[in-house]
C-alpha cells in the first residue's frame, strides 16, 4: 500500500507440506514462548500494552495487484526479504496457522488486515479468509483497515453495501477488535471518503451515520471509526465532528534514513496527541524501501529509511514511551507498519536473514 501523504489537507464540507527443518523451528518457537490467555482486547492480553501489525495480502498468485500474476517475482531480487517461511502461497491455512502463532508468541495482541472493495464485491480477502478457518485464530484478535484510495464507493447504497458485507461477515464475530465495546474500523484515508462523499453529494459525517445504523440495526452498539492520519487540521479540528473516534495512520512518507524516519514519527506523535481531540493510537513503523515495487518516484531517497533489529527497537521504545506519557489519549494501543509489506521494505514477519530479530523486539519492548 503507498505511503500517506506527510501532510492532509483538511477535507472541504489446500495445505502445504512444510519441509522438516521448518517443523522443527516452528515447535521449537513455540516451545519456547509457551502459551498465553487468548483474550487479545486493549489493556487485557499480554500486558498493559495492545499492540498490533497491519497484514498486506499481496502474496497470492492472479491477484488484481502489480505484479498481477507472481507477486513474490519482485520480492525475489531482494533475496534479504525472503520469508522464513519461504515464497508462501497465502491464503493456505497452514501459512496463516503459523503466522497467527508466531504473533501471539511475539506480543501481538491483534493483526489489522488491509481490506479492499471494488466492483461491489471484496478484494485480496485470501489471508483474511484464512484467518477466519485457521486453527490459531483465537490467539489474536482481528480487525480491517479500509484500503479506500480506490474508486468506491461510487454512491450511497455502495457504501451500505459495503458496511453491511463488514457486518454480515466481520463484525460480529468474538474475535473481532473491539474498543469501548464497539468493533473498530479503520479508514485509510479520511480525505478520499469525504471527496467521494461529496461526489455523490454526501458528506462523511452522514456515511458514517449511516454506517452505525445499520451496525445497530445488526445487533450492535455502532463502529469504532478511526481515521489515518498525519498532524493537521484536519486532525485537529474536523476528524471529531465526521464522526471517527481515533485516529491513526497506515505510515508516514518521512525521512531519508529510518533514523529521521523515527524522529518525524516521534514529532507526529507528539503534535497529534498535543492537539487533535481525539485518542491517537501511535503508528510506529520498520521501515520504507520501495525498490522492489520500482522505487519512490517523488523522493528516492525515501527508500534509504531501512531499520536495522536495534534501530526498530529504539523506535518501539520511543513509542512505548510516548504511550506511557499519554495513557489515555493514546489508550496504550499501537500499530505496527507491517507485518508483512515487503515490496515497501515494511516488514516484521520472520525472515532467512534476520530469523526472529523483529518480534523480539516487539516482545521485548511492550510483553517482557
Amino acid at each position: 500500500m503507498t505511503s500517506q501523504a506527510s501532510f492532509l489537507r483538511p477535507p472541504t464540507p489446500v495445505r502445504r507440506h512444510w519441509p522438516t527443518w521448518l517443523l522443527a523451528l516452528m515447535t521449537s518457537v513455540s516451545a519456547v514462548s509457551g502459551t498465553l490467555a487468548p483474550d487479545s482486547r486493549p489493556g487485557q492480553g499480554h500486558s498493559e500494552y495492545s499492540i498490533g501489525s497491519y497484514y498486506y495480502p499481496g502474496w497470492k498468485a492472479d491477484t488484481a495487484i502489480n505484479p498481477p500474476r507472481q507477486p513474490w517475482d519482485r520480492i525475489k531480487a531482494h533475496p534479504e526479504r525472503e520469508p522464513l517461511l519461504g515464497w508462501y502461497a497465502e491464503g493456505n491455512i497452514d501459512v496463516m496457522d503459523q503466522q497467527l502463532r508466531w504473533m501471539h508468541d511475539y506480543g501481538l495482541d491483534f493483526v489489522v488486515f488491509d481490506w479492499y472493495w471494488t466492483s461491489n464485491r471484496p478484494r485480496q480477502q485470501h489471508a483474511l479468509d484464512a484467518y477466519m478457518q485457521s486453527s490459531n485464530k483465537k490467539l489474536v484478535k482481528f480487525s480491517i483497515l479500509w484500503a479506500n484510495h480506490e474508486n468506491y464507493p461510487k454512491g450511497d447504497k455502495d457504501f451500505r453495501d459495503v458496511v453491511q458485507y463488514w457486518v454480515d461477515n466481520f463484525l460480529k464475530d468474538p474475535q473481532y477488535q473491539r474498543i469501548d465495546g464497539l468493533p473498530v474500523v479503520h479508514i485509510f484515508s479520511p480525505e478520499m471518503l469525504e471527496k467521494k462523499a461529496q461526489a455523490f453529494d454526501s458528506s462523511t459525517p452522514q456515511l458514517l451515520a449511516a454506517a452505525n445504523e445499520i451496525a445497530r440495526k445488526a445487533g450492535l452498539p455502532g463502529i469504532y471509526f478511526t481515521a489515518g492520519t498525519p498532524a493537521s487540521a484536519f486532525a485537529s479540528n474536523d476528524a471529531r465532528a465526521y464522526g471517527y473516534r481515533a485516529l491513526t495512520a497506515y505510515n508516514y512518507g518521512l525521512g531519508h534514513s529510518f533514523e529521521e524516519r523515527d524522529q518525524a514519527y516521534r514529532k507526529q506523535w507528539k503534535s497529534l496527541l498535543n492537539d487533535a481531540q481525539l485518542p491517537y493510537m501511535p503508528a510506529m513503523t520498520s521501515g520504507w524501501d520501495k525498490r522492489a515495487w520500482g522505487g519512490t518516484t517523488r523522493d528516492p531517497r525515501r527508500d534509504l529509511a531501512v531499520s536495522t533489529p536495534d534501530s526498530f527497537e529504539a523506535h518501539l521504545r520511543a513509542a512505548k514511551a510516548t504511550m506511557d506519557q499519554y495513557p489515555d489519549k493514546t489508550l496504550r494501543t499501537g500499530i505496527i507498519c507491517c507485518w508483512n509489506e515487503y515490496g515497501e521494505g515494511s516488514y516484521i514477519e520472520p525472515t532467512k536473514a534476520f530469523g526472529m530479530q523483529y518480534l523480539e523486539r516487539v516482545k521485548k519492548v511492550f510483553a517482557p
